[in-house]
């Protein structure tokens, strides 16, 4: 089921970089390196709308990206998160989190803490992850 009004459903939700036909991986426009979305596919809001093979599969991928940003990045903290109060379609936050970003230790969309520097993606970093990714 889609529902034409959630941004997720009527496109990407950011830089597609992997979709296996059930979700996808997005580089978000967030002001944060390395930022991600897992987005389901179909428009579900919560984990427990989905067959256990379909929570399965879901997190793996989450791990997967996890995994690959950690990677690229050797952050401090991975932050993993699945909220969807503003956007009620099932997705993923995957952020790589370094000691001195903007807001660290506090959640990325709280207030700054401090002006940063942010790390900068390398120029072919959605190549790097996509290859990563379908790696498995």
């Amino acid at each position: 089921m889609m529902d034409s009004t959630c941004v997720f459903c009527s496109g990407d939700g950011g830089l597609k970089v992997y979709d296996d036909g059930r979700c996808r991986v997005v580089i978000t426009d967030e002001p944060f390196a390395g930022f991600c979305r897992v987005i389901w596919n179909t428009h579900v809001r919560e984990m427990t709308d989905l067959a256990t093979t379909d929570r399965n599969h879901l997190m793996r991928i989450v791990f997967a990206v996890e995994a690959a940003l950690r990677e690229l990045f050797s952050p401090h903290k991975m932050n993993l998160a699945s909220l969807g109060n503003v956007v009620p379609h099932l997705h993923w936050h995957v952020i790589p989190r370094f000691e001195n970003d903007s807001h660290f230790p506090n959640p990325v969309w709280g207030a700054p803490k401090r002006r940063s520097a942010e790390p900068t993606l390398p120029p072919n970093f959605a190549e790097q992850l996509a290859a990563r990714l379908a790696r498995g």
